[in-house]
C-alpha cells in the first residue's frame, strides 16, 4: 500500500504549523494508497473530530491534542488513531490492519496511538489520560 506525498505534506502542516487540528485519511483501494479524506480547522473541537469519522468504515486518523498541565503548561501530543468499527467490511478492517505500521512509520513524530472499534475508546478523557 502507497501513501501519497499530501499525506505527510498535511501531517507536517498539523504537526508543525498547526494549520490542523486533525486529518483523516482514507485507503484508496483503486489507487492503492492512503489518502487525506479531510482536514479539520485549528478552532474545531474533538466532537467535530469525531462526527467526521464514518460510522461504518475503517480510517486512519491524526489529532493534536491541546492540553495543559498540572504544572499549568499548555502542552500538545499527536495522536494517531486507528478507527475500525465493529460493523465495517471484514476486507476493510483487513486492509487498514495490515497497512497501519508501515503508514504511521512514515509520519514521523506521533505520540500516541489508540486503535478504536467504537467511540468510546477514544473518548477525550482516554487521550487525556494517555498524555499526562
Amino acid at each position: 500500500m502507497g501513501v501519497a506525498d499530501h499525506c505527510k505534506d498535511t501531517f507536517l502542516e498539523l504537526q508543525r504549523k498547526k494549520t490542523h487540528r486533525y486529518v483523516i485519511f482514507k485507503i484508496d483501494e483503486k489507487q492503492k494508497e492512503v489518502v487525506v479524506e479531510k482536514t479539520g480547522g485549528a478552532a474545531e473541537s474533538y466532537d467535530d473530530f469525531v462526527a467526521s469519522l464514518p460510522e461504518n468504515d475503517c480510517r486512519y486518523a491524526i489529532y493534536d491534542f491541546d492540553f495543559v498541565t498540572d504544572e499549568n503548561c499548555q502542552k500538545s501530543k499527536i495522536f494517531f488513531i486507528a478507527w475500525s468499527p465493529s460493523v465495517s467490511r471484514i476486507r476493510a478492517k483487513m486492509l487498514y490492519a495490515t497497512s497501519k505500521d508501515r503508514f504511521r512509520r512514515e509520519l514521523d513524530g506521533i505520540h500516541y496511538e489508540i486503535q478504536a472499534t467504537d467511540p468510546s475508546e477514544m473518548d477525550l478523557e482516554v487521550l487525556r489520560d494517555r498524555a499526562h
